[in-house]
């Protein structure tokens, strides 16, 4: 089976990154056929500096090898290195109805959240349909935010394939509840157009900054805490097995618990657990040669598979003549 997935490389990771997709992809190559890359045309909707693109390119790439993607066991490139996906999102254009994107919540929240509306904003669905027909991708792990964007994707191949038969491979979403909606530190999803993320391969005096900003409540230390409610809690949780989510959830019912002390225990649990990734990541930052050479490789592999697709598209479409 095919899993796909790509990440924006517009500024610092977060928890919400890494727990939400960045580590569920990681653990994919053990088991799946992966395909992962790095979302820079999705970026220039909220991008424009092309040095901080360029630059943020290559971070996105040191992040994920870091953090334990392997090339050998995965099919790992720059969305930009295949020209092939350009070329269909023009083609399942012509496929795709206004009023479909017109319902899109994204491009609705971003708009009213200030961003500037452009033809790109508002057709971001169909590129992220392309990446996705492009490569026949059977699963697309994606948060709450993202399944209606997977939805297009699915409208957009059964229309395509209702023309010209079963050309594309319908994407089925996968959605892990667990870990869907990472929260901020004031308890809205984790993002840094919001401003509460707790970022990776920080140092310490940065890192322990941030956790001691996440919001709490008012209880009393001497009352019982409710673990539903505490973005400390939910955030915690993340790096625990199922015994630990029990027995924090324990001492929270018991009076007692003091948050600072739980933000501590927090805040060197994050520490630790990204130590070891924060010392490769800086390895392969210090090749960047290294790097464009893993994704060339990485891009070869894929355009193999996007050739085979768009063959097929451009046959079935009369572009072959």
């Amino acid at each position: 089976m095919r899993v796909l997935s790509g990440i924006q490389p517009s500024g610092s990771l977060h928890l919400g990154n890494f727990f939400g997709m960045m580590k569920k992809m990681i653990d994919y190559q053990e088991h799946e056929d992966l395909f992962c890359f790095i979302a820079n045309y999705h970026a220039m909707t909220s991008l424009a500096d092309g040095k901080s693109l360029a630059t943020g390119t290559l971070e996105a790439a040191a992040n994920f090898l870091a953090l334990g993607l392997d090339p050998e066991k995965s099919t790992f490139w720059v969305q930009s290195d295949i020209p092939e996906v350009q070329e269909l999102t023009w083609i399942l254009s012509n496929f795709t109805p206004m009023g479909l994107l017109e319902r899109c919540h994204s491009y609705k929240d971003k708009v009213a959240q200030g961003v500037k509306p452009n033809h790109g904003l508002f057709a971001y669905p169909v590129l992220m349909a392309a990446d996705i027909l492009l490569f026949q991708s059977d699963k697309v792990p994606v948060g709450k935010d993202q399944k209606q964007h997977l939805e297009v994707a699915r409208d957009i191949a059964i229309k395509y394939n209702n023309v010209y038969g079963d050309v594309f491979t319908v994407p089925e979403p996968e959605i892990d509840e667990d870990v869907a909606t990472v929260p901020g530190l004031d308890g809205r999803k984790m993002s840094k157009s919001y401003g509460n993320t707790i970022d990776l391969f920080l140092d310490e005096k940065a890192l322990r900054k941030q956790v001691m900003r996440i919001v709490t409540d008012p209880t009393p230390v001497e009352e019982p805490k409710n673990p539903k409610t505490c973005n400390v809690f939910q955030i915690y949780r993340l790096f625990l097995d199922q015994q630990g989510v029990e027995e924090l959830t324990q001492r929270y019912l018991t009076p007692g618990l003091r948050y600072g002390d739980v933000k501590q225990e927090l805040f060197e649990t994050t520490r630790d657990f990204f130590a070891p990734y924060t010392e490769r990541r800086k390895e392969f930052l210090s090749d960047p040669g290294g790097l464009r050479k893993t994704l060339a490789t990485g891009a070869e592999k894929a355009r193999y598979i996007a050739n085979k697709t768009l063959r097929k598209v451009r046959k079935k479409g009369g572009l072959i003549y």
